[in-house]
């Protein structure tokens, strides 16, 4: 099962709408073969692992990071294939919450006479399809805040200086390549015209699309991310409210959102209640006065926990996750 996570960890940005999913087939203690959802969403992991085995499938175990589907959508139910391959065990790490499966998937199986074992590595599969899960429950996609402050909590550098050093930059392109979107106001691109691409060797592909947050059409044609779409799609909305960008996204199939806003975009997100992650990177400086500040306190968050801490170079990052549903 750790095979599969870290099969559905590597594709995570790329499925959307659907999950990202790894698939494993285990005969006699030998792996023989394994899947992962495909970009955007199809073929299912199960059904490339199987494809894969061939007929090694039949008397074989199956591990898999999500219950396999069970309904008709655009392709055939995983279940289908699971049954006719000959598998003989399915090793599921966490239940579809979606109502057209949520157990359905199991119980077919158990009927068939596969023999079915729930739960296995359930946390880190639980992280893993965070996004999917959130756009079942909360009709929204999983939202992270990226904020790079000084030691003093400023998120602008009057020397023109970048606050952090080049880890924790890689990091942040790193967080880019692994959600569905990036999301950013009209004027943190006019006043930086950012590409919001990820530029780590070898993930160029693994861009997220860019969505710019413009309600007055202020952004100028010529700024880099309405030049540059080949590199990247880039969408504006001028919705009034976060919950109503936030929902629109959802139904547009994206299920994971990275926030990489100025002071006005990330305190709102911080006061809306909207906020599921926050990636807070500090560097071990002090601006003073003339640096820009959130108007929400980091400091004082407190439906937040931190559940990660990472030295990079100089700088340090904090992982934080909200305790409280939204």
């Amino acid at each position: 099962m750790k095979v599969a996570l870290s099969l559905a960890r590597r594709q995570l940005g790329r499925t959307h709408p659907n999950p990202s999913v790894g698939a494993v087939i285990v005969k006699n203690g030998q792996i023989i073969a394994n899947g992962i959802t495909a970009n955007g969403g199809r073929p299912h992991a199960e059904t490339i692992a199987l494809n894969d085995a061939g007929e090694n499938a039949k008397d074989a175990d199956l591990y898999v990071t999500l219950e396999p589907c069970s309904h008709h959508g655009k392709t055939p139910p995983c279940i289908n294939a699971i049954i006719r391959s000959g598998i003989k065990a399915v090793y599921i790490s966490c239940r579809d919450p979606n109502p057209e499966v949520n157990g359905a998937g199991i119980e077919a199986l158990k009927k068939a006479g596969i023999k079915v074992i729930e739960n296995v590595c359930h946390k880190e599969a639980l992280e893993i399809n965070r996004g999917f899960f959130s756009v079942i429950k909360k009709k929204r996609p999983y939202i992270a805040l990226k904020i790079a402050t000084s030691l003093d909590e400023k998120i602008t550098n009057p020397k023109g200086r970048w606050l952090t050093g080049e880890p924790a930059r890689n990091y942040g392109h790193l967080l880019r390549a692994r959600y569905d979107a990036i999301l950013t106001g009209a004027g943190t691109v006019i006043a930086d015209d950012p590409l919001l691409t990820c530029r780590l060797p070898g993930l160029e592909g693994h861009s997220p699309i860019r969505i710019v947050l413009d309600r007055d059409n202020n952004i100028p044609k010529s700024s880099n991310i309405m030049k540059q779409q080949e590199i990247a799609q880039t969408i504006i909305m001028n919705d009034k409210t976060l919950d109503e960008v936030t929902r629109k996204l959802a139904k547009n199939g994206i299920t994971r959102l990275l926030v990489e806003g100025g002071a006005k975009l990330t305190s709102s997100f911080l006061e809306s209640g909207l906020a599921d992650r926050i990636y807070w990177f500090r560097a071990p400086i002090i601006v003073g006065e003339n640096g820009l500040s959130l108007s929400a306190s980091l400091s004082k968050l407190a439906n937040f926990k931190q559940i990660e801490n990472i030295k990079l170079g100089e700088d340090n990052l904090e992982i934080l996750e909200c305790s409280r549903e939204s």
